[in-house]
């Protein structure tokens, strides 16, 4: 009888994949335009994929342990998963922004200002800002495209990734009712 794989070597398993997919996806939408990245269809199918992958992959794992998932161990998984395909996606974005094409932080952060400031503009919010504040929060997104932004962002998301990973825990827990009394 092999041995049953821990939680967190299933989700580390299970990240590596979700973090090639993320990666894979990203240089899909950047192939079909720099622009698409900060796109909400982009935000959507990241989040729809990796949610899906997640719950697909944990639904495998509590298979292949006997059909039966504690709420603990399933939000390990999650969780792991999560934060291991976090990284690698990340890993993948550097390339992508500093290797593959430099100028592209640059084009990101101009299109993310641009949303950001048609959504203000949507609101009537924009009117009331002075040039100060437009270029500091121009340079707090360019801020968000360097290596160090990426990773302090991937930190603040740890909060995210929990609170995703109770959801999705909550999603594949399954228990025993044949050792209800």
């Amino acid at each position: 009888m092999e041995p049953k794989q821990t939680p967190f070597k299933a989700g580390v398993n299970a990240g590596l994949i979700l973090g090639i997919v993320s990666i894979i996806l990203t240089f899909v939408f950047y192939f079909l335009g720099a622009e698409q990245l900060v796109s909400t269809l982009f935000q959507v199918v990241s989040l729809v994929v990796s949610l899906g992958l997640v719950i697909y992959f944990g639904i495998q794992y509590r298979k292949s342990i006997g059909g039966y998932m504690e709420f603990g161990a399933a939000f390990n998984f999650s969780f792991v998963t999560l934060v291991v395909g976090a990284l690698i996606s990340v890993a993948g974005m550097m390339i992508l922004y500093f290797v593959v094409d430099p100028a592209l932080p640059g084009v990101m952060a101009d299109a993310t200002l641009e949303k950001s400031m048609a959504m203000m503009e949507s609101f009537g919010v924009a009117d009331a800002m002075t040039s100060d504040q437009i270029d500091e929060m121009r340079k707090s997104v360019a801020d968000g495209f360097t290596p160090l932004g990426m990773l302090k962002g991937q930190l603040f998301m740890l909060i995210g990734y929990a609170i995703i990973a109770l959801i999705l825990g909550a999603i594949l827990k399954k228990r025993d009712k044949s050792l209800d009394y």
